[in-house]
């Protein structure tokens, strides 16, 4: 079986973006760690203003209703605008997201791109925009509800 170099650049891309699945995951996860949100209070059944994963799955629909991370960003920013439990501020686990977005994603997808002689820069930006908050709205799920594994 032949492939076209279209074929093959694209499975170059694909190849690319699962070798730093592992990448995405320690970034969010640090993210999620080590920023300032509406966290859950440990041992307290009133934890009405911590961060939801279902506020973070929105963040997610909203990647995947788009090929833009200015849309994902804008989104964000809104939420923020809306209440607190993302945080506010440099220290803030929206300002991570959104620096990830430009910087450590925005670079991964720009060196999968190269490697694969590939002009979809864009596109692959924004899969991993898509994986990396998908990662974290499962990690947000195990911080609020799964921590006693």
């Amino acid at each position: 079986m032949t492939f076209s170099a279209e074929q093959q650049r694209d499975l170059k891309v694909q190849r690319g973006i699962r070798q730093v699945e592992d990448k995405l995951v320690q970034w969010i996860q640090d993210a999620l760690d080590n920023t300032q949100y509406s966290k859950p209070e440990k041992n307290s059944k009133n934890n009405r203003d911590k961060l939801e994963e279902s506020q973070f799955r929105n963040l997610v629909r909203v990647s995947d209703t788009t090929e833009s991370s200015e849309v994902v960003k804008n989104f964000l920013r809104y939420q923020v605008g809306r209440d607190r439990k993302w945080g506010r501020g440099p220290q803030s686990l929206a300002e991570r997201i959104v620096t990830d977005i430009d910087g450590n994603l925005r670079t991964t997808a720009q060196n999968i791109a190269n490697s694969a002689d590939s002009s979809h820069t864009n596109e692959i930006h924004i899969e991993l925009v898509r994986r990396y908050l998908g990662y974290g709205a499962r990690y947000l799920k195990y911080l609020n509800d799964g921590q006693s594994i």
